[in-house]
């Protein structure tokens, strides 16, 4: 009598290159810029389980879990992610590292570790979801919104913005770039440049909140609510928004319209253009400030800069693997060191 074998199930296939499912918003730009992460990685074949993701506080900072769940994650305090990147990162130097933060967690608490990391030139690929808000704490004004735009509540903001892309050129960053977040293309062709380039890779991304752009004007407002009903408590709606796409050619500007009914305009680099030059890309961005336009594209390159670990002359060896032996200074070299302070 002949036997027969039942083999179990083979497992489910998963994808390493997603994560969970997002919380976020519906609609919410930043689900848009982990999908191009996860389109990055896997198109450029780099194994997750190779990746450290850092992050620090904010709607910004949940996103990581959304994308290369086999990846290493570090969630830092409020604007502290940079120094713990550090650290992780001249520990071993065999991961790559990928930092995502926000408008807020960098150009406002975070802005002086942000300008250090700059200044190092750290290998690392760190990306700014920028929507100009606190998405977390009722959409305040975030350090990058720009001078005379107005909040949910109809608030006129009278501070200038700063400008993460042109702070990052003159501080030291090695490669600077912006785009938009409903541009797929442009933006995946930029992160998988950036994740090819050695050095501080900072990206700017332009991130619309769809919570908080639902200021005066708009009909699903709390405002407008308010003004229409007579509501037994205090109650915000989050309406259900796409994701906005947009697609135009290179030199060429285009209006965007935003879920509240506000525009952007948008005007991606010249594929002319030649951003080995710090000065050239300073006076573009400026430029395209005093335009009122949100220039996009790769503003600066320097391929021939150290990075913070070659400044440093690490051995090829991760610290984190060294033994404990070549880690401690033997007993006679503390010895001398103390006889030396006598």
């Amino acid at each position: 009598m002949s036997t027969i074998t039942i083999l179990p199930a083979p497992p489910k296939k998963t994808n390493v290159y997603r994560g969970s499912k997002t919380t976020l918003c519906a609609g919410c730009g930043h689900n848009a810029i982990s999908e191009r992460i996860i389109d990055a990685f896997f198109e450029l074949g780099i194994e997750p389980a190779r990746v450290a993701k850092f992050s620090g506080i904010g709607c910004s900072s949940k996103s990581p879990a959304y994308f290369l769940s086999q990846s290493f994650a570090i969630n830092a305090v409020h604007g502290r992610m940079p120094s713990v990147a550090t650290g992780a990162i001249l520990a071993n130097r065999n991961f790559f590292a990928l930092g995502v933060s926000g408008d807020g967690d960098t150009a406002s608490i975070g802005i002086g570790q942000f300008v250090h990391m700059l200044r190092r030139n750290l290998p690392i690929v760190y990306i700014i979801e920028d929507n100009g808000v606190y998405g977390l704490t009722k959409g305040q004004f975030s350090a990058t919104a720009d001078a005379g735009s107005k909040s949910k509540s109809g608030v006129t903001n009278d501070l200038p913005a700063i400008d993460t892309c042109a702070l990052a050129v003159d501080l030291g960053a090695t490669f600077v770039a912006r785009s938009f977040s409903g541009d797929k293309k442009q933006l995946l062709a930029i992160l998988k440049a950036a994740i090819s380039h050695r050095g501080t890779a900072m990206i700017d991304v332009i991130s619309p909140c769809v919570t908080f752009n639902d200021h005066e004007g708009s009909t699903k407002s709390y405002s407008y609510v308010k003004d229409h009903e007579e509501p037994l408590t205090d109650v915000d709606y989050i309406p259900y928004f796409e994701n906005i796409d947009v697609d135009y050619d290179p030199g060429t500007t285009v209006s965007v319209r935003l879920h509240d009914g506000s525009h952007v305009r948008l005007r991606k680099l010249d594929p002319e253009y030649n951003p080995t030059s710090r000065r050239s890309a300073l006076n573009l961005l400026r430029e395209a400030r005093e335009k009122k336009e949100i220039l996009t594209g790769i503003f600066y390159l320097d391929t021939s800069a150290k990075d913070f670990i070659e400044i440093l002359d690490l051995v090829d060896e991760p610290l984190a693997s060294l033994p404990q032996e070549l880690l401690r200074p033997p007993q006679e070299a503390l010895d001398e060191v103390m006889e030396e302070l006598r």
